[in-house]
């Protein structure tokens, strides 16, 4: 059984204390040790002593709404004229992405094909390819003419959509059950519209008894659910049905704060901001421009998402980082920009942000008492960084500085190693957004 210390680290635990210079000790792949005095670990007989010379040591981060089969490029269509062959070598190689960036867990929020997930999920847990630890989601299950279908009137419903395309309670029962089937950890469905796909983001286009198909089979399996649900009702329909993944939440009003208040023990919002801003800011390339983003709906909707957000943070319900990365203007592996966007636009401080990506990881991951913090008894998934991200989170956006990722014990990226050319080159997006003059300062001014 391996032992490894980490001496001389300035150690952020997770768990919302001060970070405090220290050591920690590893055997296997739990954390045995955690001390707040250097060189009082008992290092006698590890297998490797790593002096981290003063570096910021913290738990692996947890991506909360995560799609692997996004392909990095500018359109949904794009997404499902992928083959399946060639789609789940792509999921393979973002995953890896992923965990080289410090992302040592992710919630999968729908794969663009039925199985991806599942095989993805197989294949990391099998120790076949190296990836995040992972929890498959399903397609998005989804309704006629709603967010996920993608047909024209003389195709089939399976031709183009990327979505599961049901319509009615029993249609519902049988795409969950498919789903279970083939072995998802979750059930996700899209329970309001998306302005890109030409939907009002505010409407809700399920019946009541719809969803609550969807919740009876999950619960009838012992499964979770997420939603897509941007619209106030559908954040209500989260509730009402127990949908404990809420997705961007965007348009929540009063009633729909104090529900998920009343139970906030229970769900978990994973906003996706960084799809908002980017699409506002920073799509211009690809023909969505600030004006262009205005018209969609989008500017409207990140005011309105940044003052909702606010309020559910003040409320202590539990916000986490990830959404929707994986599309040109936002690729897979700038992830990391959320923490940011969290600080400017919902209020939190760079160690909420973290803690976010940390302690509430674990709670997402349903290891609550294994994952996100550095404790003895927890699980050793742990991110070494040169620099610190609470004077500066865009640390954690540079592969350079992410110097050591380890993973159930075992070093994935070991900073005692050049980094790969591949990873040092350039991801597009990595950079801070460029934002119009005083859009932060007018947004925080009008919520505060």
């Amino acid at each position: 059984m391996s032992k490894i210390a980490f001496t001389n680290v300035n150690i952020f635990d997770g768990s919302g204390e001060d970070t405090f210079l220290g050591e920690v000790l590893i055997e296997g792949n739990r954390i045995i040790d955690v001390t707040r005095t250097p060189g009082k670990v008992n290092t006698e007989g590890a297998t490797r002593v790593i002096d981290g010379r003063g570096r910021f040591l913290m738990p692996g981060m947890t991506e909360a709404h995560t799609h692997f089969s996004w392909n990095d490029q500018p359109s949904l269509a794009a997404i499902q004229f992928m083959p399946p062959e060639e789609h789940i070598l792509w999921c393979m190689r973002v995953a890896k992405r992923y965990l080289d960036m410090g992302w040592t867990s992710a919630i999968g929020a729908a794969a663009a094909k039925p199985r991806l997930d599942v095989v993805l999920r197989n294949a990391i847990l099998a120790g076949e390819y190296p990836g995040p630890r992972y929890l498959a989601g399903s397609q998005e299950i989804t309704t006629i003419g709603a967010l996920g279908d993608n047909t024209l009137p003389h195709m089939p419903f399976d031709e183009l959509s990327f979505g599961s395309v049901c319509s009615g309670p029993e249609e519902i029962r049988r795409s969950a059950r498919t789903f279970i089937k083939y072995g998802v950890d979750h059930l996700k469905i899209n329970l309001s519209g998306e302005y890109i796909a030409g939907l009002p983001a505010e409407m809700s286009p399920f019946s009541e008894e719809e969803v609550a198909m969807l919740s009876q089979e999950a619960k009838r399996y012992g499964k979770r659910m997420a939603a897509h649900a941007r619209s106030s009702e559908s954040v209500k329909q989260c509730v009402r049905h127990g949908i404990e993944m809420v997705y961007h939440a965007s348009f929540a009003d009063e009633e729909a704060l104090d529900m998920l208040e009343a139970n906030k023990d229970k769900h978990f919002v994973a906003p996706g901001i960084g799809w908002l801003i980017r699409t506002c800011y920073n799509a211009s390339e690809f023909g969505i421009t600030p004006a262009v983003a205005e018209a969609m709906g989008y500017k409207r909707e990140l005011e309105i998402a940044s003052e909702s957000l606010r309020k559910m943070h003040k409320r202590g319900i539990r916000i986490l980082p990830g959404g929707d990365y994986g599309f040109a203007w936002m690729p897979h592996g700038t992830n990391a920009n959320d923490l940011q966007y969290f600080v400017d636009y919902i209020g939190m401080t760079p160690a909420e942000a973290l803690r976010a990506a940390t302690k509430l990881g674990g709670q997402i991951m349903m290891k609550p008492d294994e994952l996100g913090q550095l404790k003895p008894g927890f699980l050793a998934d742990i991110v070494l960084v040169d620099g610190d991200p609470l004077k500066d989170l865009a640390l954690l956006l540079d592969p350079a500085k992410v110097q050591l990722v380890m993973k159930d014990g075992v070093i994935h990226k070991d900073c005692a190693t050049p980094v790969p050319a591949e990873a040092a080159l350039h991801l597009p997006g990595a950079d801070r957004p460029l934002q119009e003059e005083g859009v932060k300062e007018a947004i925080a001014a009008g919520v505060n």
